[in-house]
């Protein structure tokens, strides 16, 4: 798997959002109170973009008329058609044995961790040359 740098982390402060392009892929990346999660940018039910869609709780019910609101800002729903998924594991909240989107790893880095791509180069009768 190939890193993929997004942003600072600064420039996404807890509770924010992100989108960015990866591998031909839209990801949008999460900040949960300095935890970063990232989705794939697509809703599997019919290809809606999850990052415009609403962050939410989730709401529990152990008996009838009793209810409890938890996990505030950890939910993402649909824009499209109101499903909603776990940003932490991209599970949705519904049928998460069945129904998911894909997550990826995200993780913060010092610069010295990261290292960009290099290629061959050499000098043939005054033409620079890259090997791709």
């Amino acid at each position: 798997m190939v890193a993929h740098v997004v942003a600072p982390a600064a420039e996404i402060p807890p509770g924010a959002r992100h989108v960015t392009e990866a591998a031909g892929k839209r990801i949008v990346v999460f900040n949960l109170g300095g935890e970063f999660f990232a989705l794939a940018d697509r809703c599997p039910h019919q290809g809606g973009p999850l990052s415009a869609g609403p962050v939410m709780g989730a709401v529990h019910s152990d008996c009838p008329g009793q209810y409890a609101y938890d996990r505030r800002g950890e939910i993402l729903r649909c824009p499209w058609h109101a499903w909603e998924f776990d940003i932490r594991t991209g599970r949705s909240v519904f049928d998460p044995k069945r129904i998911k989107t894909r997550a990826y790893e995200a993780r913060t880095a010092c610069g010295a961790e990261l290292q960009a791509e290099t290629f061959p180069v050499r000098v043939e009768e005054r033409y620079v040359v890259v090997e791709v």
